[in-house]
């Protein structure tokens, strides 16, 4: 079989419920990055950290789009982005892993998943020195909540990881500037929802930008809203459930391709 080939991939064998459904979540996960459209190319990586004691992790098989990414396409690798199941016929692009794994090995129960992004909006805020503003609902979820990593050039060189953990600290969304995105969560649907309301935060002040003068909101107001606009995200259940799961939905009706 080509490796670079979509076709599928049979269930791996002798994974536990708990690594088949988060599977199946984070080939969801996938599935909505290339819908909003925050995909660059076959770039970026959503990765989770296998249930269990071992220190292994899921990743998109290196080649395929993200709307080619399946529960049984991830590839399963350790802390250094080496293969773990070798019944898995795709390649890994392990360099890639570099961010993801300094950011599993901190605070692991906090960041169980991380997403990375370069999408346009996101690149855009990540290249302009303010980051991102208090302007809108949206963005006030971040005052205080998001962290900020300068560029040292492409993420290919391990002594880094230590620099990226300190500038994350214990937040759950950083700017990574002139590159892109990151959020992290306990859960894919809470690493997805921190994710969203940074793209959406990043598009609408690209957007206000171009049209006219950004009306910045006080400090007490938009720490206020960011504290309300948090707090009903987690009011019903774990951060993102709700939203998550009916993404899901919507990603069912388009192509339930990815629970394969």
């Amino acid at each position: 079989m080509n490796e670079l080939s979509p076709a599928k991939v049979a269930r791996p064998s002798g994974i536990s419920d708990a690594e088949w459904d988060l599977r199946v979540q984070l080939a969801a996960a996938y599935r909505m990055v290339d819908h909003f459209g925050w995909c660059e190319l076959i770039y970026g990586h959503l990765t989770a950290k296998v249930p269990g004691p071992d220190l292994h992790f899921l990743i998109n098989p290196y080649g395929l789009n993200y709307d080619e990414v399946t529960a049984s396409n991830l590839v399963k690798i350790d802390v250094d982005g080496n293969k773990i199941d070798s019944e898995n016929p795709f390649p890994v692009n392990a360099a890639g892993f570099v961010i993801h794994s300094a950011v599993h090995m901190a605070h692991s129960d906090l960041h169980q998943v991380v997403m990375h992004t370069h999408s346009r909006a996101g690149m855009a805020i990540a290249a302009v020195k303010e980051g991102v503003l208090p302007i809108s609902m949206g963005s006030t979820a971040f005052v205080d909540r998001v962290s900020y990593h300068d560029y040292e050039g492409v993420s290919l060189y391990l002594d880094e990881r230590e620099r990226i953990v300190e500038s994350l600290g214990d937040n759950h969304a950083m700017v990574l500037r002139n590159h892109g995105l990151l959020t992290t969560g306990r859960t894919v649907a809470e690493a997805f929802l921190w994710l969203y309301r940074l793209e959406r935060a990043a598009q609408v002040q690209i957007d206000a930008g171009a049209a006219g003068t950004l009306n910045l909101l006080s400090d007490n107001i938009a720490k206020k809203s960011g504290e309300d606009v948090n707090g009903f995200a987690a009011s019903e259940a774990e951060y993102g459930t709700l939203e998550f799961k009916a993404l899901m939905r919507k990603m069912d009706k388009i192509d339930p391709g990815y629970r394969d």
